[in-house]
C-alpha cells in the first residue's frame, strides 16, 4: 500500500490556522517536523505550489498522511486555497506546498536514520529502540519508544518542555491524566518518575495503537491504561496532574472540563501554545480559577504549568 503526504512549509505563527483547517477537511492527525528529517523529505519531494529552488529548509513543515484511496489532489487544492485566503493576514512563511508517495513499510522504517538518543531535563534519556546509548550516569532514566507514525518522538520544544515540567513536579504516587497522549511518551516518563498510574488518551487511533506498543516496550503496562476517545470525555477520575501537549484552541475548550478532572491543588500543563497565545491562554487560565505556577518558553513554543484553585 502506498501513503500521499502533503507537507506544508511555513512559520510557527501560522501552524494552528493550518491546523485548524487540515482537521476540518478529515485529517484525524499532523505531524510537526523539525530539520531532523529534512534530508528524507529532499530526497523524496514532488514540488506542487512553487519552486523547488524557493524552498526555506528551516521552515516548519505541518505534515498530513492520506491513504491511496483518498483524493489527494481535492485535498491538495483545499490546502492550497487555504493559504492564499489567510497569507492575506497572517506570516506563512514561503507557503509551500510538497508531496510525497511513500510505500507502507519505508515510511514505517526509513525515517529512523534520522532520530538518535538524547536527553531531556536532567536524568531523562529518550532512546529509540533499534538504537543503543552509551553514555548512561547513575540517575538516568531511560524511555524506549518506538513513535511510529504518531506525534511525540521528544524531539519538538513542545514535547521536551512537557517532560521538563513532569520532571520538575511529579511526585511518587500520583495519578496523571496525558490527554493527547500521542506516542504515549509523557505517560510513560510520568510513570518512569514514579507516578502511580496514568490514564492516557488520544483521538486518533494510530496513535492509541502506537502509545500502547511504547508502553509495552517499557513493561509499564501495571500503570498506564491507554484510550480511544474524544478529548477527557472519558475520563471520570481525578488526577493530581494533567498534562496536555495540545493546540491552543483546544487548550481554552479543554479548561474547564480540566476543573471536573484535577484535584484541588492539582496541576495543568499545557504545551503545543505558540508565543503570540500566550496571553490569551494565561488569561483563560486566570478567569476560570487557574494559579499561573510557571511559564517557559523555548523558541515560539510555551507551556504554561497552572494551580487549580478552590
Amino acid at each position: 500500500m502506498e501513503w500521499h503526504s502533503i507537507i506544508i512549509n511555513t512559520k510557527e505563527e501560522a501552524i494552528e490556522l493550518i491546523a485548524d483547517k487540515l482537521y476540518s477537511i478529515g485529517v484525524k492527525g499532523i505531524e510537526i517536523v523539525d530539520n531532523k528529517l529534512s534530508q528524507y523529505e529532499k530526497e523524496n519531494l514532488i514540488v506542487d505550489y512553487i519552486d523547488s529552488k524557493l524552498i526555506v529548509l528551516d521552515s516548519i513543515k505541518i505534515v498530513c498522511y492520506f491513504s491511496e484511496e483518498e483524493d489527494i489532489e481535492e485535498k491538495n487544492t483545499l490546502i492550497r486555497e487555504y493559504l492564499e485566503e489567510i497569507k492575506s493576514y497572517v506570516d506563512i512563511g514561503e507557503g509551500t506546498i510538497t508531496r510525497a508517495i511513500t510505500k507502507e513499510e519505508d515510511w514505517a522504517n526509513n525515517w529512523k536514520q534520522y532520530y538518535k538518543p538524547f536527553r531531556v531535563g536532567e536524568h531523562i534519556v529518550i532512546k529509540p529502540t533499534w538504537e543503543t546509548f552509551s553514555d548512561l550516569k547513575e540517575q538516568d532514566i531511560v524511555i524506549e519508544i518506538d513513535p511510529g507514525m504518531a506525534f511525540g518522538c521528544g524531539t519538538h520544544e513542545t514535547t521536551s518542555m512537557c517532560i521538563e515540567q513532569l520532571e520538575k513536579y511529579i511526585k511518587k504516587g500520583e495519578n496523571i491524566i496525558d490527554v493527547g497522549c500521542g506516542s504515549g511518551i509523557l505517560s510513560i516518563v510520568a510513570a518512569k518518575l514514579g507516578a502511580k498510574s496514568i490514564f492516557a488518551i488520544d483521538v486518533d487511533k494510530a496513535a492509541v495503537k502506537v502509545s500502547k506498543e511504547n508502553v509495552l516496550l517499557n513493561s509499564l503496562e501495571e500503570q498506564i491504561s491507554v484510550f480511544h476517545g474524544d478529548l477527557l470525555s472519558q475520563v471520570h477520575e481525578k488526577a493530581d496532574i494533567v498534562v496536555a501537549n495540545i493546540m491552543a484552541d483546544i487548550i481554552l475548550l479543554l479548561v474547564d472540563d480540566i476543573k471536573r478532572v484535577l484535584k484541588h491543588e492539582g496541576l495543568f500543563i499545557s504545551s503545543g501554545i505558540i508565543l503570540e497565545r500566550l496571553e490569551e491562554v494565561k488569561a483563560k487560565l486566570i478567569d476560570s480559577k487557574f494559579e499561573i505556577v510557571e511559564i517557559t518558553n523555548h523558541g515560539e513554543w510555551v507551556v504554561i504549568t497552572s494551580k487549580m484553585k478552590a
